[in-house]
């Protein structure tokens, strides 16, 4: 059913006669409701002139603008100026039309001028009711209109729109499925009264005595559901305009990001911190200290046994610092001769040696406006902790081979899973560079001591092996995991890594079970059984052998596997 308004001021009954004649003209599928400022008694000349054509209106206004101004309409045609002004928003967003008609009423002594003033209005009305009907207006508003509410309808985003009373006049199916609210439940209400706490979370100028014009910002909101619910929504608010830029409502668009706040919530504690993956508290300290020495300009030494993460630490302090627009350049120091490490920290000039067949920027050169990392730390040479000693006192280096010195600009980060305290008491590492390196030291806890985050892990490398296996494997079995717990993880995170990738190579289904683990793992459980408790273990040939073999020959690993110390494993290699 679509519906027609028409309203005046005044008793000259120009609604009452536009209805009657709208009645004429429209389709059967249109009703037509006409209504004032008053219960008004008409004008008698109104209904004169209307008999005069052969129609009849009612002696007295039934309906003011008060009794329908909250039921939807898909035209609201206003007859007078007075009464464009008084006109409220109505329900479902309806077509505006204004007809600026004279009033017949305003001569009242009964005069056949004011007759003939009543007839040239009734003529008005029907010119106008002609347009309206016969030649296509109301059929493309008709269309325009559907067309309009179906896209609002069909949104998968709210709409919520009031007038300046805060009462609603248009409330989409999206809004309905959102809040949980039906439409006949909220339409012409205050917004303030049918939801709960208020919809908009208090904030909007509408809730102020003077109405401001809102700015087109998004802001979250927690708004809960007619069953009780509790969403999270992201809301835009926005001021309904006149073309004169007088405001006349707010237009709220709202989205249900429950889920999606839920699933970064997750991706949040499955990933960590700048792709370091941990819960554990130790793990929230290292992730204070990140953000506390982002900025800091001094040299950071982050140690740590192999495979903890210490080179993501590296990263999330570059990209966490103000250098990170600039190079992020690792070097591992342990895997360089001593010759080449000084020509790859600090280059060389053609010429400078046997194969120097062209100048070369060293790693401090080009990690220029940024961060350099040097891993394995501990393992350079003396001669080579020297020339980094001069390096970081100086802040700039010369070329192998070369004259000219160069500016150091670069922010120095180290890591070492060796204990460079303990190494300067034994003469291994100059002390001095040791105090330079550690300004502010930073220490990476081993996974078996944060072995709460195990699961944590576990699901994040499933999650990112999955297209480097083409397989997707769901879950680690209650089994296997309580294998990888018990396990000690002598390889930290990187040997985590590595056997969850090489159960994913073995696995055939979407489950991770305990035959698809390393044998280090399954067999780690069985090895300690044989062990008992509270006595020193006795080794004998074919249980080192068994050890050594599932740690490939890693003496060290094998030791752990087998629950003894490397001297224990070692002096019973040299008597067997």
């Amino acid at each position: 059913m679509f519906r027609i308004l028409f309203i005046c001021a005044g008793n000259s009954g120009r609604s009452a006669m536009a209805a009657a004649i709208a009645r004429e003209n429209a389709p059967r599928s249109v009703e037509i409701i006409c209504a004032g400022d008053k219960h008004h008694l008409i004008n008698p000349m109104a209904g004169e002139v209307m008999r005069e054509i052969g129609m009849s209106i009612p002696a007295k206004l039934e309906h003011t603008i008060d009794e329908v101004k909250s039921q939807p309409y898909d035209i609201v045609v206003t007859l007078c100026n007075t009464i464009r002004e008084m006109c409220p928003v109505f329900p479902g967003a309806p077509a505006a039309i204004h007809w600026a008609l004279e009033d017949p009423g305003k001569i009242s002594d009964g005069s056949e001028r004011q007759l003939e003033k009543f007839r040239l209005v009734r003529e008005e009305i029907i010119r106008r009711i002609e347009g309206l009907f016969k030649y296509g207006f109301f059929r493309t508003i008709m269309q325009v209109k559907l067309t309009f509410g179906s896209l609002l309808d069909n949104l998968t985003n709210g709409v919520l729109a009031h007038d300046l009373d805060r009462r609603i006049f248009f409330f989409n199916q999206a809004a309905q499925k959102i809040t949980g609210y039906e439409y006949s439940e909220v339409i012409g209400k205050d917004c303030h009264k049918v939801f709960p706490g208020r919809f908009c979370g208090g904030d909007c100028s509408f809730c102020v005595e003077k109405v401001q014009e809102l700015p087109r910002i998004r802001y979250p909101q927690t708004f809960i559901r007619r069953d009780g619910e509790r969403l999270d929504l992201e809301m835009s608010a926005v001021t309904i305009n006149t073309p004169a830029n007088e405001v006349i409502g707010a237009l709220i668009i709202f989205r249900d990001i429950t889920d999606l706040l839920h699933m970064r919530r997750k991706l949040q504690e499955s990933r960590g911190y700048y792709g370091i993956v941990g819960q554990h508290i130790l793990m929230q300290e290292i992730f204070d200290s990140i953000y506390e020495l982002a900025d800091i300009s001094a040299p950071i030494l982050i140690q740590g046994e192999s495979g903890t993460g210490k080179e993501l630490v590296a990263v999330a302090l570059h990209q966490l610092s103000i250098r990170s627009e600039g190079p992020f350049v690792p070097v591992n120091c342990g895997a360089l001769p001593e010759g080449t490490l000084e020509s790859e920290l600090f280059g060389h000039v053609k010429g400078a040696f046997t194969g120097a067949i062209r100048d070369k920027k060293g790693r401090f050169e080009l990690a220029e406006g940024g961060t350099i990392f040097l891993d394995e730390i501990g393992e350079i040479s003396p001669a080579m902790q020297v020339k980094l000693l001069r390096v970081l006192q100086d802040k700039s280096f010369t070329p192998v081979g070369g004259e000219k010195t160069i500016k150091a600009d670069a922010r120095v980060i180290c890591a070492t899973n060796r204990d460079l305290k303990l190494s300067t008491q034994q003469g291994l590492f100059r002390e001095d560079l040791y105090y330079r390196l550690a300004v502010v030291p930073l220490n990476m806890p081993a996974l078996r001591r944060r072995k709460s985050d195990i699961p944590l892990l576990v699901d994040h490398f499933l999650e990112k092996f999955s297209n480097d296996t083409g397989k997707t494997v769901k879950y680690v079995t209650p089994e296997a995991m309580n294998l990888i717990m018990n396990y000690s993880w002598p390889g930290n995170v990187r040997e985590l890594s590595n056997a969850i990738q090489y159960g994913m190579i073995k696995c055939r289904g979407s489950s991770l079970n305990v035959e698809h683990l390393p044998p280090e793992i399954t067999g780690y459980q069985e090895t300690n059984s044989r062990l008992k408790p509270g006595r020193k273990p006795v080794l004998d040939d074919d249980q080192v052998q068994d050890a050594l073999k599932r740690a490939g020959g890693n003496k060290a690993r094998a030791a752990k596997l087998l629950g003894v110390s490397r001297t224990t494993l070692y002096r019973f290699l040299d008597k067997a």
